[in-house]
């Protein structure tokens, strides 16, 4: 069951490169990079006490559905955003090969 997002808003931080969130006070993210078309998934961080809440899957959504939206490809080089991607067959045509 995907999580409850009206709980928490994810914010497109381009300064920084990720897309983020704070849930009682901690920041979670899923950082990238850009290089032309294809963005890269480096890596995911939710604090250990905001663990198991879905915050990651929420994060990991949001960027590959902007990237689809932006028609950009995707590598998951962060382990979670690989499995999560092979776990949700409607991102792989998203996957750079």
């Amino acid at each position: 069951m995907p999580p409850d997002q009206a709980s928490f808003s994810i914010r497109h931080n381009s300064a920084q490169s990720r897309y983020e969130t704070e849930v009682d006070g901690h920041l979670s993210f899923v950082e990238y990079t850009l290089d032309g078309n294809r963005l890269t998934l480096t890596h995911t961080f939710v604090p250990p006490e905001l663990r198991g809440r879905g915050i990651a899957e929420v994060l990991v959504r949001t960027a590959l559905d902007s990237a689809r939206a932006a028609g950009r490809r995707v590598v998951p080089q962060c382990s979670y955003v690989a499995r999560f991607i092979a776990k949700h067959p409607e991102y792989q045509p998203l996957v750079d090969a």
